[in-house]
Order: structure tokens, then C-alpha cells, then sequence
């Protein structure tokens, strides 16, 4: 999944947040990677079976968006 973000800021900002995610899954049924490619952030996922692909995708998307609005939030209060 490729994603594209506001400022090369954002992005590095949300690469650091979830490096500890990426280094030490809270679960061993899915392994994600993330990386910084053409200015997009490539979050790549890989599960066992389809339920933990969806759980880790749903995870991963909630905490990048949360780390966005966090962001969004700092730059206009």
C-alpha cells in the first residue's frame, strides 16, 4: 500500500512513530514493513491467513491516521 502524506515532515514523523510497531509486532500472526519511497510511505503486510492481514492493515492505518490528525491538529489549534 503506497501513501502519500501532506509534507516529507509528516511522512518522517509517522516512519519514527511506528518504527517501534515494525521492530516488535504486538503479534507473531502478521509482520509489517515500512518505508519511504518517491516521497510515499510503502507499508507492506504480511499475515498467515486473511484475518490477521485485515486486523494488521486496520491497525496500521488507524495509527498512521492518528498520528496525522495529531499532527493536523499541532499546526492549526
Amino acid at each position: 500500500m503506497r501513501l502519500k502524506f501532506p509534507s516529507l515532515k509528516c511522512l518522517e514523523i509517522v516512519l519514527k512513530a511506528l518504527k517501534p510497531e515494525v521492530e516488535k509486532p504486538p503479534t507473531t500472526r502478521s509482520h509489517a514493513f515500512l518505508e519511504k519511497e518517491d516521497g510515499m510511505l510503502v507499508l507492506k503486510v504480511e499475515a498467515g491467513d486473511t484475518v490477521a492481514l485485515r486486523a494488521a492493515l486496520n491497525a496500521y492505518l488507524r495509527w498512521i491516521n492518528s498520528v496525522v490528525e495529531v499532527l493536523e491538529g499541532l499546526e492549526n489549534p
